[in-house]
């Protein structure tokens, strides 16, 4: 802390502290002119009511001198006046590291167990799976949600489940972790008609065996093996070196309604995870790793503690 910012605090504190005392001894001892009937004067409600004068409990004073002592002793004792790390020394930083310190030597053992060591492995772990839950939750909970079931309205995948966009194995998992993904599905709406754009979505739906228009379907199949089938494969199972979606499953990333079908193929989807690599470091995203294949992979999930 500067000399100026050190100065600034003790002279509120003096001027603070300094009024109230004067006000807590002066109070009980000022006369203040009172009506023959120990009143003030001040009325209300029509002179129902009138403002007394009375003095001031001792259980009032006694409590409030107590409050005087007992911040005194704080400033002397902590940090508060300034600059001063008070009597005892104690800081907020102190405590912080040391209790950091402690955190991670209960942790060292089970670090140690986590590094290098492969996710499948990690997941049939029950004390690792434990703390990539626990990370999981605080770091990837707002787009995935608590239970990793997903958000379409982010675009962000369910990971319990067993399709992937970019495989689930647990090297590739940690890869998304560490390093994000970026996924990226072009706009087609200045290409394609509207009406090339309502039978590619009919094509797209009856992949997945959904409702769809049949006359529809069978016109977009080949604006579908024209466009869209370099990045989706020409059975519509889609490419996990790219993150090509699979469209032949009832899975979907955004959802899987003709209108929303239609306003992807229209207006293309820009889906982003990003790195947690500068956050979590790569001891604790193979944590998180192991907890989201133990979720995807119930079999592989153990129970060891």
């Amino acid at each position: 802390m500067s000399a100026f910012w050190s100065a600034w605090i003790m002279g509120l504190v003096v001027l603070n502290l300094g009024i109230t005392f004067f006000l807590f001894l002066w109070g009980p001892r000022v006369e203040i002119p009172t009506l023959r009937d120990g009143t003030t004067g001040h009325v209300w409600a029509h002179g129902v009511l009138r403002e007394g004068v009375r003095r001031l409990p001792l259980w009032w004073v006694v409590v409030s001198l107590a409050m005087f002592v007992a911040g005194f002793a704080y400033l002397a004792l902590y940090p508060g006046f300034g600059a001063s790390r008070g009597i005892l020394g104690w800081t907020s930083t102190a405590e912080l590291t040391a209790d950091r310190d402690a955190n991670a030597a209960n942790l060292a053992p089970l670090m140690a167990r986590i590094h290098g060591t492969p996710v499948e492995k990690l997941a049939a772990d029950r004390e690792v799976t434990r703390l990539g839950e626990r990370l999981f939750i605080d770091n990837c909970a707002a787009c995935h949600g608590r239970d990793a079931h997903g958000n379409q309205a982010l675009g962000a995948p369910d990971l319990t489940d067993s399709d992937w966009l970019y495989g689930g194995s647990g090297d590739v998992i940690l890869a998304s972790i560490l390093d994000g993904r970026h996924g990226a599905m072009p706009a087609w709406g200045g290409t394609l008609s509207d009406s090339q754009i309502a039978d590619v979505a009919n094509y797209v739906k009856s992949l997945s065996g959904g409702p769809h228009d049949d006359v529809k379907a069978i016109a977009g199949k080949p604006v579908f093996a024209t466009n869209c089938a370099a990045c989706h494969g020409q059975d519509g199972k889609g490419n996990q070196a790219m993150g090509a979606p699979n469209l032949t499953d009832t899975v979907w990333l955004y959802g899987g309604s003709l209108d929303t079908i239609e306003t992807t193929i229209r207006n293309g989807r820009g889906g982003t995870m990003p790195s947690w690599r500068a956050r979590l470091g790569e001891d604790d995203a193979r944590a998180v790793a192991a907890f989201v294949y133990a979720q995807s992979h119930p079999t592989a999930a153990g129970t060891r503690d």
